[in-house]
């Protein structure tokens, strides 16, 4: 276990040096493009000003102004570095997650329909080159409005082009879809198993994402000293590998994690937003703060109470009460559902079966009770 955490310590020195040696070397690289931006400003500026000073500069002059400029640029891109690495880097994750949430049916046929956008363009080049003054920023222009028509267009009809190119082939391609709907899996909805029956029933759809930090909290349930955690923990773990092996759908465990978060369920809730996807949970407090940040859940006690039998007041059943309410000569009965039955006056009918009639019907997320009286 020590060596275990020294080579963690280890790996995690490796990687934050890796990271600020990398900030370097881009820092480095931005100064030498401000240089040879300088060098080729300079190159246009100096002519220009011989020609406003009617006079030539001398060969002493122009490397000095050369150098000044050079280093000027070198030094205004140098400062401006930290600002220009955090920008693309920010740019780099939102491209990320942006295109991580497109179909790769999406991804491909855009790129095609940003290809014909620009050969389009290409073939109006001739024409716009004769305009005068303006023809060649036209030409610019028809490249980005062209190109960026035909990505639009691509990916909005893109459902529509498959369905074109699959006619020879028997109809459209099941495999490729519209877009796909991500659906994150917290920890309890593991543990708890019936998502396993629920995905084999083929109601659910898309791809269930299991994040690193979920299944890592999982293990750590899994190796927990006490035995019902542990045992807890395990079944989640048989339930996540029966998912990835008997459900149709696709199952992908996300190595993604947020540094600045300490709760699983506050990453959680960060990656849907980021994902766009759905929770799909048994914990109630969960459910609450999902509602709160506006992020979709998909609640399995929700889902188990919808398919439940409808029990209206007045309705009659046979029940046998098991154990004592918290409330006096309040008798306690259970459905074969595990729906819990209160009954009035049922204490004294404890181990008996009894006839009892529906009073009242409460339902929350937790479950359902049912209130009754004697027959």
């Amino acid at each position: 276990m020590l060596l275990g955490r020294h080579r963690r310590l280890f790996l995690c020195h490796n990687i934050g040096g890796g990271m600020i040696l990398g900030k370097k070397i881009a820092r480095a690289a931005l100064s030498m493009l401000g240089t040879v931006l300088a060098l080729s400003l300079m190159s246009s500026v100096i002519p220009f000003v011989e020609n406003i000073m009617a006079m030539n500069l001398s060969l002493l002059m122009e490397v000095g102004l050369y150098v000044v400029g050079a280093f000027v640029g070198g030094l205004i891109f140098f400062l401006l570095s930290p600002m220009m690495i955090k920008i693309s880097l920010a740019v780099a994750e939102y491209a990320e997650n942006y295109f991580h949430r497109l179909p790769v049916q999406d991804i491909v046929i855009g790129a095609l329909g940003l290809v014909m956008g620009l050969v389009i363009a290409n073939l109006l080049t001739g024409l716009l080159s004769l305009v005068p003054i303006v023809g060649e920023y036209l030409k610019v222009l028809s490249y980005l409005v062209l190109g960026y028509i035909g990505l639009v267009i691509a990916v909005k009809k893109s459902d529509e082009i498959v369905g074109l190119l699959s006619v020879g082939k028997g109809g459209p391609r099941s495999a490729m879809k519209g877009k796909q709907t991500y659906k994150l899996l917290d920890t309890s909805a593991i543990i708890d198993g019936r998502i396993l029956d629920i995905s084999r029933t083929g109601f659910l759809e898309g791809v269930l994402v299991v994040p690193s930090f979920v299944l890592e909290e999982l293990r750590h349930v899994a190796d927990s000293a006490d035995v019902l955690r542990r045992n807890r923990g395990r079944r989640g773990l048989d339930v996540l590998h029966n998912i990835q092996k008997e459900s149709a759908l696709r199952v992908e465990i996300m190595n993604r994690d947020f540094d600045d978060v300490a709760e699983v369920d506050s990453k959680l809730v960060r990656l849907a937003q980021q994902l766009g996807a759905k929770i799909i949970t048994t914990d109630y407090n969960l459910n609450k703060v999902c509602e709160v940040q506006g992020v979709p859940v998909l609640n399995i006690n929700d889902l188990a109470n919808a398919v439940k039998p409808m029990v209206l007041p007045g309705e009659e059943m046979s029940v046998q009460v098991m154990r004592e309410g918290k409330e006096l000569g309040q008798g306690v009965a259970y459905l074969d559902d595990g729906t819990m039955i209160v009954i009035e006056q049922g204490r004294r009918h404890i181990g008996e079966l009894v006839a009892v009639i529906v009073t009242s019907a409460l339902q929350t997320s937790a479950g359902r009770m049912i209130f009754a009286r004697l027959k």
